[in-house]
């Protein structure tokens, strides 16, 4: 294995014909002035020649559906490995990505719910627990000793078959029994005329009849499996005579199983958990009325009504002031002249009645804006009628899954109390506190414990970029480049991959002193993972923490491309410029006087977008103001 990235004649962009050797399994931080061709280096020469190689390497098939790279502008480079970039920016578009997806931690929480999730009726709230061929032996050897009873399953027949051909197929199948409205009948009985099956409103078929003792154990057994088997997920215990099946309980003549999520009280049923259940992406799963975004779009009186210091015969209704709906303003005219609407009246000060009047109203020869814009909404075939109606919608919180994006099914299985969503709504430093808390039984915890610790582990990772703040359900357009970009920090940091080439783009930027710390730690994780980490940074800790430092410059643009200094980190007062800073014998200085602020300010009240709390706050205008924080 080389232990170098030897770089000859790069000249992407503005580098002017440079050569480097970068130290491999290594931190090396590339900076220089803005414009001094660092990114030009990482990423266009550096990023670009590895990831090209890479791809060329798979088979012409695979690199269809794979990004093709140009080949950068340089004579040669040897000893890359496999690269992978991690840029300043997010990528993401699509409103269905949450950081729960992109993780994968939200994979794993599916997994978790559908293994160990335990389901509750949605009508009484009661859990639904299925039976196996296990707990019904348990529960009918638990009756009394000397019991009498018989194990039987339902009998569902179609409209169309006749009494004789249920009787001999029963013969076929060693069933000799039926128990026709409470009243047990041999088969022959039944073949002899008297009692019309199909017209009972009770059909079972007795598999065996047997009485409470150890010795019957293993008879039962099979008589339960051959009940569910034939009888659809569904079993029955006929008692000779009512008994308690409890103490305390009412004496029964019968006992129900069933291997179905089905509530023993209601009858209410439930789909199995499966991980496609829990999916928001998966019509299995996903809220039918919002198709799983948590928000619909609504016609918004706001934009409609955007100016509503106008009245309407000034085109309050913004809508209808288009050139092609004369027609509809004539109309709203009309309709305003029979219901005593004035014309000349600002929206504001209309009558209540009269504004809902005219966006939701029908009448004769009228319709509301509102239903005007929903009767368009058969046409959104069209671009420009979608591009239209668009212009009057909001997102609004979907009224069926209040944001949740899962169907009721979904949200009807917990873990410790919690629906998976009410798990993806907690900031993720109190997820991991939650995760490390489940308590799960023995049976449980064998089937968990894989899965739990992967979503333990990698949720550490995103605490570990400072990160604690953020939500699963937080969709990933939301975020900032920076927080996209530590995010796939730890996706990176959640794989182990090994002898892999990291490029980063100033992972610093947006993070508080205290959260830079634990982001230098990553970097060094990765790098005794037997990785190389090229970062592209200007903050002087940063600089400080790498193993190598390669400054570019000396200026910007054509002034640049060159490489200034090259060296270890223990080395770097060697270095003309950046060297000067981090030794302190240069500084960004300071201004001795301060701009007064005020008397003009932008105030802020109530602020509450994404993990903002009812924010109010004053920013005084014509001043330089700073934002800092955790």
């Amino acid at each position: 294995m080389k232990s170098k990235i030897v770089i000859r004649g790069a000249r992407q962009h503005n580098l002017k014909n440079i050569h480097l050797e970068i130290p491999r399994r290594s931190v090396v931080v590339i900076t220089g002035p803005s414009g001094s061709g660092k990114s030009s280096l990482a990423f266009d020469t550096i990023y670009a020649e590895g990831q090209r190689r890479y791809v060329e390497s798979l088979s012409a098939y695979a690199r269809q559906f794979l990004e093709r790279m140009e080949k950068p502008d340089v004579d040669h480079i040897d000893g890359l490995s496999p690269s992978i970039a991690i840029e300043q920016k997010n990528p993401v578009k699509t409103a269905r990505s949450t950081i729960g997806t992109a993780t994968e931690i939200y994979d794993y929480l599916r997994l978790l719910w559908a293994r160990v999730g335990h389901t509750f009726c949605a009508v009484c709230g009661r859990e639904m627990r299925p039976d196996t061929v296990q707990s019904v032996v348990d529960s009918v050897l638990a009756l009394p000793p000397g019991t009498r009873f018989s194990v039987a399953f339902p009998l569902v027949l179609s409209s169309l078959v006749t009494q004789e051909t249920v009787i001999e197929n029963l013969r076929a199948q060693g069933f000799v029994r039926l128990c026709i409205d409470s009243v047990t009948k041999h088969v022959d009985e039944l073949a002899a005329g008297g009692t019309e099956i199909t017209d009972a409103a009770e059909r079972l078929v007795v598999v065996d009849r047997l009485v409470v003792a150890a010795e019957t154990e293993r008879r039962l057994t099979d008589a339960v499996g051959t009940a569910f088997s034939e009888g659809d997920g569904e079993c029955v215990i006929l008692l000779a005579s009512p008994v308690a099946p409890r103490s305390g309980a009412e004496p029964l003549d019968r006992l129900r199983f069933t291997e179905r999520f089905q509530c023993a009280y209601d009858g209410t049923r439930a789909p199995t958990p499966a991980p496609q259940l829990f999916s928001f992406n998966n019509p299995r799963g996903a809220c039918p009325t919002c198709n799983g975004f948590g928000a619909v779009l609504e016609y918004d009186e706001a934009l409609i009504v955007p100016y509503p210091d106008r009245s309407l015969r000034e085109g309050a209704i913004d809508p209808w002031t288009k050139p092609r709906y004369e027609k509809k303003r004539r109309a709203l005219a009309d309709f305003a002249k029979q219901n005593g609407i004035p014309l000349n009246v600002s929206w504001r000060d209309l009558p209540p009645d009269a504004r809902q009047a005219l966006l939701r109203g029908r009448g004769r020869g009228f319709k509301g804006i509102v239903p005007f814009l929903r009767d368009l909404e058969e046409k959104r075939y069209k671009q420009y009628i979608r591009v239209f109606l668009r212009q009057y919608q909001t997102a609004q919180e979907c009224a069926d899954c209040h944001g949740a994006r899962l169907n009721p099914e979904a949200l009807a299985v917990r873990i410790a109390g919690s629906t998976i969503s009410e798990a993806s709504a907690l900031p993720l430093d109190r997820l991991a506190s939650w995760l490390d808390g489940i308590s799960f039984s023995d049976f449980e915890q064998k089937i968990a414990d894989n899965v739990l610790r992967e979503a333990q582990s990698r949720t550490r990772f995103l605490l570990d970029v400072g990160l604690g703040y953020l939500t699963l359900d937080r969709g990933m357009r939301s975020l900032s480049g920076g927080e996209a970009q530590r995010i796939g920090l730890a996706n990176s940091l959640g794989s182990q991959l090994v002898d892999t080439l990291y490029v980063l783009d100033e992972p610093s930027i947006g993070l508080h002193p205290r959260d830079l710390n634990r982001l230098l730690v990553l970097l060094q994780r990765l790098r005794a993972s037997g990785n190389s980490v090229i970062v592209v940074e200007h903050d002087l800790e940063a600089i400080r923490a790498a193993d190598y430092m390669i400054e570019l410059g000396p200026g910007s643009g054509e002034h640049g491309g060159q490489v200034v200094w090259a060296g270890p980190i223990s080395r770097v007062a060697e270095s003309p410029l950046t060297g000067a800073y981090l030794t302190g014998a240069k500084s960004v200085p300071v201004p001795l006087e301060r701009r007064p602020v005020g008397p003009r300010w932008i105030t802020l009240t109530g602020a509450r977008e994404h993990n903002l709390r009812g924010v109010n706050m004053k920013i005084p205008l014509g001043a330089l103001t700073v934002v800092t924080g955790v």
